[in-house]
């Protein structure tokens, strides 16, 4: 039984199109969302509703408190259960989602490491808006000469992540990575690796439209709510985007209209940071959808692919 993975940034169009694609060969969706393992957090994480998870069941959503911890280690166990679960009763898995940390622990398992931001991190990325990108990368090329081989003069992010994995752990990351590899036990059968793109200016007005649903739909009292049950602001999942916009609305007296727009702008912010993560991954193999509507030619593609997949397994 194949295994399908569909990923990309947010307010792409995955969810419908991981609908679209279950309903039509018998899937089952397993989300690979860092936020949508949390129960009450379901606005601002853009959760699927109840009408979707009837359509199409649903794996590995409202899982933990707020309050409770989730790791990426934890995910990779729990998705290897479902998949295996789903696979057992006939049904073919479907991973959908932006969590591109998520994905990597499931596929290759993951080493011990920083994986919130430190204060390292941030000063390195100070460091090379003084010096620039490349004079980081010849300080790696002598700590990891492996690593800074697979890592361009210009992809800061991957830079200073390695940077700042040798100081905190006192060993290269191409080290972790190997002996992280070798521990891992990988997914059985096909896996078949799907991105969705879209051109940068459809993809923000998707974005700034997401975010005004959100807000029509309640997502002020979503957080208020979570408030007025006892749990703290600085939870790593209130500070999440979305709801520490609107934390900052109801306890610092920003603006509602300020809140949006920064949350707006956060979130296409982190929609480029999720492509620059998922560009890395070279198993993925890109698609573009255009327009609001369904694109039915990435559907049928899509289709075609798992059914030629499946057929090969018969």
């Amino acid at each position: 039984m194949p295994l399908i993975v569909l990923a990309g940034p947010t307010a792409v169009g995955k969810s419908s199109m991981a609908l679209a694609v279950a309903e039509r060969v018998g899937g089952e969706i397993i989300a690979a969302d860092s936020m949508q393992v949390y129960r009450g957090l379901d606005i601002g994480t853009a959760k699927p509703s109840a009408d979707e998870r009837r359509r199409v069941p649903h794996h590995l959503l409202d899982l933990v408190e707020p309050n409770q911890s989730f790791t990426a280690a934890d995910y990779a166990r729990l998705a290897s259960a479902a998949i295996a679960d789903i696979r057992a009763r006939g049904r073919l898995p479907i991973l959908v989602g932006g969590t591109g940390l998520y994905l990597r622990a499931l596929f290759r398992g993951l080493f011990s490491g920083p994986w919130e931001m430190t204060p390292l991190r941030e000063t390195l990325y100070q460091e090379a808006e003084r010096i620039g990108s490349a004079t980081l990368h010849q300080r790696l090329e002598t700590s990891d000469p492996e690593a800074a081989a697979a890592i361009h003069p210009n992809d800061l992010f991957r830079i200073v992540r390695a940077l700042e994995v040798a100081a905190v752990s006192g060993r290269p990351i191409s080290t972790l990575r190997a002996e992280a590899r070798r521990n891992h036990k990988p997914i059985l059968g096909p896996v078949l690796q799907f991105g969705l793109e879209r051109n940068r200016q459809e993809l923000y007005q998707r974005i700034e439209a997401r975010v005004e649903a959100m807000m029509a739909q309640g997502l002020v009292r979503e957080v208020q709510g979570l408030l007025d049950r006892g749990y703290s602001p600085v939870l790593r999942p209130l500070r999440a985007i979305g709801y520490r916009h609107m934390i900052g609305h109801l306890k610092e007296h920003i603006s509602i209209n300020d809140a949006v727009a920064s949350l707006k702008r956060d979130t296409r912010r982190y929609a480029k940071r999720q492509l620059t993560w998922f560009r890395h991954e070279d198993e993925i193999e890109w698609l573009s959808v255009e327009g609001s509507a369904m694109n039915e030619h990435v559907l049928r593609l899509l289709v075609e692919r798992i059914e030629t997949a499946w057929s090969r397994l018969v």
